[in-house]
């Protein structure tokens, strides 16, 4: 039950990473307001990116919530239909794999437009910059490692009772 709860723990700390992709925010721009671009996960407010790069990550970011709109309201959509498949009675797998495969698209193109988004943004930088950006992220997925490890070591350190 312990380690079921720790895997649950980690499965939302890795999410929420994941899903920070999305709200990118340049120097006070961004999908989520009083969001700093580090917890965004581009940190670009720590790269000092001139006036012409802040506006062409404003262009970037509006495009890509254009283009996300859909594929958002498609990976809420499908995590409902996969939901309700697991709340099914009686238990049908097929119902329960054929949401489970449609999140996991919706999911995976989501994830290719984020990538996309990145890639332009990442072009935007000087090769300066982006040295700084990969050592940034570098430290980031180092935190999260190290997390992750405290996490599985409480877990491993033995169940509590259950009250």
């Amino acid at each position: 039950m312990v380690r079921h709860s720790y895997r649950l723990a980690a499965v939302a700390l890795a999410t929420s990473v994941v899903v920070g992709g999305v709200g990118l925010s340049a120097q006070g721009v961004g999908a989520r307001p009083g969001r700093s671009a580090v917890a965004a996960g581009l940190g670009l407010r720590a790269l000092d990116l001139t006036e012409a790069q802040r506006e062409q990550v404003r262009q970037l970011t509006q495009q890509f919530r254009e283009q996300t709109r859909p594929l958002v309201a498609r990976v809420q959509t499908a995590q409902e239909s996969r939901r309700q498949a697991l709340d099914a009675i009686p238990f049908n797998e097929q119902q329960i794999r054929s949401a489970a495969q449609a999140l996991a698209e919706a999911e995976a193109d989501l994830a290719v437009q984020r990538g996309r988004f990145q890639s332009d943004v990442h072009a935007l930088l000087t090769p300066e910059q982006q040295g700084r950006l990969q050592k940034m992220r570098a430290d980031r997925d180092a935190r999260i490692k190290q997390r992750m490890g405290r996490l599985q070591q409480r877990g491993q350190r033995g169940s509590r009772p259950q009250v």
